[in-house]
């Protein structure tokens, strides 16, 4: 025959093994970003698990949604000197040079062959 564990003494063996227990009030959204979406919980209940300093989130929700995440350029900025570099290398104008620097996301030696496989 088990034996029922009660509340009291289950905080009781859960603090002995290190182990908090909580809950986080009045958070009304939680996001979680991947490389390519967004999952948004609405109006969820977060407990919070606190093991020897390690945290553990458990997010419930009401409304739970995701939507796709466009990725944004990098813009990458072009020291002069690089664009001045490139320019001289192949003989081709400093805006021309600019431009394939940025296409290459600053990649000297690819834009520099970029521009002599163009002619």
């Amino acid at each position: 025959m088990r034996r029922r564990v009660s509340p009291r003494e289950a905080k009781r063996m859960m603090q002995r093994m290190g182990l908090s227990m909580g809950e986080m009030p009045d958070v009304q959204e939680v996001i979680f970003k991947t490389s390519n979406k967004e999952i948004i919980v609405e109006n969820p209940q977060v407990a919070i698990l606190d093991l020897h300093g390690q945290k553990i989130f458990q997010v419930t929700g009401e409304r739970i949604t995701e939507r796709a995440v466009e990725k944004e350029a990098a813009k990458v900025t072009i020291p002069e000197e690089d664009v001045r570099l490139v320019a001289d290398q192949t003989g081709k104008s400093v805006e021309e040079a600019k431009r394939a620097l940025e296409e290459t996301e600053g990649d000297l030696a690819k834009a520099i062959l970029l521009l002599q496989t163009k002619g």
